[in-house]
């Protein structure tokens, strides 16, 4: 009977050991609690999205994304840990708020009111126009009436509120298919790889995935510029509501929100087709042959910033020549050459060793009140037109009220240090501010270009393996599910 009574108070003390280990995910836990409570004593924050070049990604095997890092960030705020779902479409995505296993969805939505009825927003952090896109060498439509082919959209997304209202108001012939399964960005590509005739998307995912699909092309603007939002489970209680708005108000109250725009959103720009494609190209053919020089150098940037940086001065031409007398992978003058030990600027390895630490002597001189995240484009552009003017040119944007620490501010007065009402004011005078700003811009481009690329490449190269491995098992391919509206 004893060891009878042992075993009792040890499955009893098991029980409840585990009954303390399940709680958390129990969904009566914290009921009477309101939904920040909750999330408090839960100590994590629970967030679904998807895979996006603008809302999470990985890099260098870390998270990356402004929906990332912005809800990094309220985490941190409430002073719990976050966890992150990436799911493979929208509507899992929803199913998530839905069965409780997220608390807010940060995937770069789009402000759509036929969702009210089941969720509600936080505030918008920016804004984006749907746009309808085919491939560039295929007819343009001149609008939702003049289709030529099959238009898919995701299913759960907010296009299709858009494209019911077009059929019920303008175009009654307007019809389309819905990907059950597939995400917008899925979408994007499958009509930049000829799978699909068109699909409709947002404007700065678009412009993100032209860097990388350059035959991905917009055809018109489906709607005008909408907000973009992160969505929270429909409740009576606002305490979620709440500590978002003061959240988002903090953040742009400090600036926090303006940089984290400029880091993500601001060298979005103009799309050049040729230069887009010219640089792929030589992706392709001539970085594999120079990549390990950048890796071996680059040792306190990316390697891929490394390389689009001297892609801009060269276009990865060691023998590069300017009329001003630069050469070399990365343009170094002669003087400079000198003063890094460099002795043959048209030598690869050389000029990049070089160029490498050149920039890095740069950033170490960049005043330590810029924040860390930006302190490269400060560098770069001192790289470009000298320190002097960049000292310049944060002066002139601290005279005019803007803040001499935030890139955003300062790349918009660079044009202005070739211009005399402007330059008279500074201490060293006339410097090609504009070219200085076209530098980094592009500069961040390719990298952009570079990185999304090189990820693709991964990313097929994944799921052929994946194809051939299931093929050799005897399973034949699955087509992604199509449902006709």
């Amino acid at each position: 009977m004893k060891r009878l009574k042992f075993n009792y108070l040890f499955i009893g003390l098991v029980a409840v050991l585990l009954a303390m280990a399940l709680w958390p995910s129990i969904p009566w836990y914290g009921g009477g609690q309101d939904t920040i409570s909750q999330i408090k004593s839960r100590g994590v924050l629970r967030i679904s999205t998807i895979n996006s070049p603008l809302t999470y990604y990985t890099i260098n095997k870390s998270p990356a994304g402004m929906d990332y890092e912005l809800a990094k960030r309220f985490a941190d705020y409430l002073g719990v840990k976050l966890k992150v779902t990436v799911r493979p479409n929208l509507s899992d995505l929803f199913d998530d708020l839905d069965d409780g296993k997220a608390d807010l969805l940060a995937a770069g939505l789009n402000y759509n009111s036929e969702r009210l009825a089941r969720y509600q927003t936080g505030p918008s952090y920016y804004n984006v126009s749907q746009q309808l896109v085919y491939r560039v060498d295929k007819p343009r439509p001149k609008n939702l009436g003049d289709l030529k082919g099959r238009l898919t959209v995701a299913s759960g997304s907010a296009y299709l509120s858009t494209l019911k209202n077009a059929k019920s108001n303008q175009f009654p012939d307007l019809d389309w298919a819905i990907a059950t399964d597939q995400s917008p960005k899925a979408l994007l590509e499958a009509v930049a790889d000829g799978k699909l005739d068109y699909t409709v998307g947002d404007s700065v995912t678009i412009a993100l995935l032209q860097r990388i699909h350059p035959q991905l092309a917009v055809a018109f603007d489906v709607t005008d510029e909408e907000p973009v939002t992160w969505y929270v489970p429909h409740s009576d209680d606002d305490s979620l509501n709440a500590a978002l708005l003061d959240f988002f108000n903090g953040m742009g109250e400090e600036g926090a929100m303006a940089r984290l725009e400029e880091k993500y959103l601001g060298h979005v720009g103009t799309f050049d087709y040729v230069d887009t494609r010219t640089f792929l190209r030589a992706i392709d053919s001539t970085l594999p042959d120079i990549k390990p020089l950048f890796e071996k150098y680059a040792t306190t940037i990316d390697w891929r910033l490394l390389a689009a940086i001297s892609y801009q001065e060269s276009h990865w031409n060691p023998q590069a020549t300017s009329p001003t007398g630069v050469r070399g992978m990365m343009m170094l003058t002669r003087n400079t050459a000198d003063s890094l030990n460099v002795d043959d600027r048209t030598d690869a390895e050389q000029s990049i060793r070089g160029g490498s630490q050149y920039l890095q002597n740069m950033m170490e001189k960049v005043p330590p009140t810029i924040p860390s995240d930006e302190r490269i484009w400060f560098a770069l552009a001192a790289y470009n037109m000298g320190y002097a003017h960049m000292l310049d040119v944060r002066k002139l944007t601290a005279k005019q009220g803007g803040n001499p620490d935030s890139w955003a501010d300062v790349k918009l007065r660079l044009p202005m240090l070739s211009q005399k009402r402007y330059y008279a004011q500074t201490t060293y005078g006339y410097a090609r501010g504009h070219e200085a700003y076209n530098y980094v811009e592009n500069i961040r481009k390719y990298q952009i270009s570079l990185v999304g690329y090189l990820q693709e490449q991964d990313r097929r190269i994944a799921q052929q393996a994946a194809l051939e491995a299931e093929l050799g098992k005897g399973y034949p391919a699955v087509e992604p599910k199509i449902a006709m509206n």
